[in-house]
Formats: C-alpha cells, structure tokens, sequence
C-alpha cells in the first residue's frame, strides 16, 4: 500500500461512479429469446454461414461455452455433433433493433451527454449524477438488470468502477463471471484487482502486438507492467508506454460527458472471399464492387478521399501473407471511377500471382467534397458526366435498395456485390 501511496495520489484522480454494461452473449441471447428459451439455458450457436464448414462462429449461449468451448472465433467445423445444438445465421437487423430499445431503457437513468456507447452490446453509463432519483451505483446496477430482463428477457452483466478503465476492468475480469453479474473496482483495491489480473491480454487495451514487445522487456504480467520502468516505457513505446503503465495503476482522467467525438478518419470495407481467388480479372472486379460501395458512404457524408490504401491477404499456404500498400492523391475524390483507377493500379503494382482469400480497401485523409477543383487531364464535360452518374445510383440504392442497381460485370464470375447487397454489417440482414 505504501508504494502505491508514493506513486499515485488517487485524491487527485476524478472519481465518478461508472457503469460498463454488456448484455451476455448478445446475438445469441436474442435469438434466445426470439424461440422463448430463456438466455441462460439455451444452446444457441450463431454462425456466419451455415453452408461453409469454415464459417465463423460470431457467438454462443454461455452454456456453450462452458460444456463445448465453442465461442467467437470458432469455425462451423469444430462445433460437435450434439443434438442439442441449436445453429443459427444472424439476424443483424433485429439484433440493431434490440440494441436501440437497450439504449432507450439506459435513457431512462442517465442523460445522453452521460452515456457512451461503446460496441452493439455494450455501454459505459455515467451514473454519478442519478443516485437522487434511482439509488447508489449498486442499486442503479440491480434496477438496470431487472428493468431490461423485465422488458426484453436478456440478461446484461456490470462492472462498476470509480473511473471508465476500472468499470471496464471489473465487467471483463470479474461481473461476467459472478453469481449476481455485478463487480465494483475502486481506487481502494487497485492491489487485489488489476495487479492480480493474470494475463496482460486481459487489460484493457493491451493487443497482442504489445504483448510480444513487453514479453521482450521481461514484462508477462501486470504485475510486472506496475513495476516496470516507466521511462523505458516510454522509450520503448511513446505516450502509449505511459498510458500502459498508468492504466496498470487504475488511473484514467477520463469523463464520459467531456468525450470529444471525433469525425471518422477514414472510410473501408474488408471482405472475406468464399474461397481462394487467383484470377486477376475476378480479383480485380471484387476491388471494383468495394470501392463502389466505399465511394458511396463518402459521398453520402460529403467527403473527398486524399488518400487510398489496398489490402490482401493470401492463402494460409503461401509463405507471404500479403501485402497492404497507399497511394496520396494528388487532389481529393469521391468518384467511383476515379477511385477505381488508384486502387486497381496499386493492386496491378502489387500482385503476382498469389491466391487472394480476403481483400480491404481504405479511403483515408478525409476532406469536404470539392467538386469545382479540375483535373487537368479530365475534360469538365467527362467529370461531370462521372458525377451525375454517381449521383443517380446512389439515389436510386438508397431508396430502392442497393442491388436495385449495379454494374453488369458483378454478374460475372466471381461477382459478390449481389450476394451481399442484402446484407448488414457484412452478414444476412
């Protein structure tokens, strides 16, 4: 306790009383609910693509996971024979609906500037405010979890915390685990809590590509990471090495109602094939159709790209995994084809030969969408041209939807904007 004393005064620090919020095995839970199993009892197992034996498990009832260890992540070929089973394809729009309805109930506790909405199945609540009316932190908790299985039969876990990190730390290491799916972590028990967290994975914010550079250090633990040298750290890692050790500490200046919204930097798309493409006519039609849906959503959002950048990745039998590669603009855009001709020339630069299993393209340096800007090798008759039919399709996909038109070349081989079109985060709608 005294070193702790020495080196962090938490008198200092903000204290707030913070909810993290999951709902426990989200997509799964739902569709739980939807055949009227209640969530804790169901065997329920949400798969990409029923059809694939590689198709990816995107979540599992929590008995699934403790009595077969299937979670997210596993492939459709692990999942055992067991008739119990039950398997299921998403249903992202419904799974959209539910989370709004989650998201009016934390409305009903807290004001908007006091809630952040960190993934579909999860939220920081910013509950310092509201004990007047609802109770302590804890009572807020409890009222939290009747209200949403009352309405909705899903089950959320909590983890409390006197700042974000902590709330987050305790949801993650110890609600999700616990009999009444509540967890405080407070600046009081930093010692028996995050330093006796045992994998540095299980921090938050620690990837594995930081793992690996602390492993190098001698640091495996968060135990280690309080006790390290925070100088070398930061030698080692910038202002990120500091922000690793002061989180190790429980510290974390931040407040939900002061968080800074930033514009999103860049818009992309990434896309697992359905299998091994090697045709540079079918991998470079696949390029097409994503940039067409990328230039899209920069239009829709009046932005210009400065910026492209393409990315494939290769079959897992080739020695080389890829490859990703940018280009600057020499002016900013937003046109399909304009951007169509950037992206094909650093994929022709690029590729030789390899089986392509999963493309990403990214439009990046973000700017306002200039249209008077000319190029001086286009003619104004031809930009315009390009704009005007840009402008057509986009309004006849959004209100008619987007395969109501597309490019005839998707009906070749190897096409899969059709197969998608219908689709919402990259899975059935």
């Amino acid at each position: 306790m005294g070193m702790r004393d020495m080196a962090i005064d938490y008198d200092l620090l903000p204290k707030r009383s913070i909810l993290c919020i999951d709902v426990k095995s989200f997509f799964a839970s739902v569709e739980a609910v939807r055949r009227k199993i209640h969530p804790l009892d169901a065997y329920i197992i949400v798969v990409s693509d029923k059809k694939r034996p590689g198709s990816v498990v995107l979540a599992s009832s929590p008995r699934v996971k403790g009595e077969f260890g299937i979670k997210t992540g596993s492939r459709m070929f692990e999942i055992p024979n067991d008739e119990r089973l039950m398997i299921v394809e998403p249903s992202m729009k419904l799974y959209l609906k539910v989370n709004s309805m989650i998201i009016e109930i934390f409305k009903r506790f807290v004001p908007v500037e006091d809630l952040h909405i960190y993934s579909i199945d999860e939220v920081f609540l910013d509950v310092t405010a509201s004990w007047r009316l609802f109770g302590d932190k804890f009572e807020i908790a409890r009222k939290i979890q009747r209200t949403i299985f009352k309405e909705l039969k899903l089950v959320v876990t909590v983890g409390i915390g006197d700042n974000p990190l902590l709330a987050k730390l305790a949801l993650d290491n110890e609600a999700k685990n616990a009999s009444g799916g509540i967890a405080y972590w407070s600046y009081q028990n930093i010692e028996e809590t995050i330093w006796k967290i045992p994998r540095l994975g299980d921090m938050w914010g620690v990837s594995h590509g930081y793992i690996k550079k602390l492993n190098n250090m001698g640091i495996h633990s968060v135990y280690d990471l309080v006790h390290a040298d925070k100088h070398k750290l930061k030698d080692r890692f910038g202002i990120m090495g500091l922000q690793l050790y002061y989180h190790a500490w429980g510290v974390d200046y931040s407040i939900l109602s002061e968080k800074i919204k930033t514009r999103e930097k860049s818009f992309s798309k990434s896309q697992i094939l359905q299998r091994y493409y090697y045709m540079e006519e079918e991998i470079v039609l696949v390029i097409r159709e994503m940039v067409d849906e990328v230039a899209m959503r920069l239009r829709a959002n009046n932005v210009a790209a400065g910026k492209v950048a393409l990315g494939l990745a290769y079959s897992r039998d080739i020695e080389e995994k890829g490859f990703k590669h940018q280009r600057l603009l020499h002016r900013g855009t937003n046109s399909t084809k304009e951007l169509t001709v950037y992206f094909i020339q650093i994929f022709k630069c690029y590729w030789r030969g390899q089986w392509v299993r999963q493309i990403y393209v990214v439009c990046g340096k973000l700017q306002p969408a200039i249209y008077e800007q000319l190029d001086l090798f286009t003619s104004n008759e031809q930009l315009e041209r390009n704009q005007m039919l840009d402008e057509i399709m986009d309004t006849i996909r959004l209100r008619y939807g987007k395969d109501a038109i597309f490019w005839a070349c998707s009906l070749m081989k190897g096409g899969t904007f059709l197969k998608r079109a219908n689709h919402v985060g990259g899975h059935k709608g």
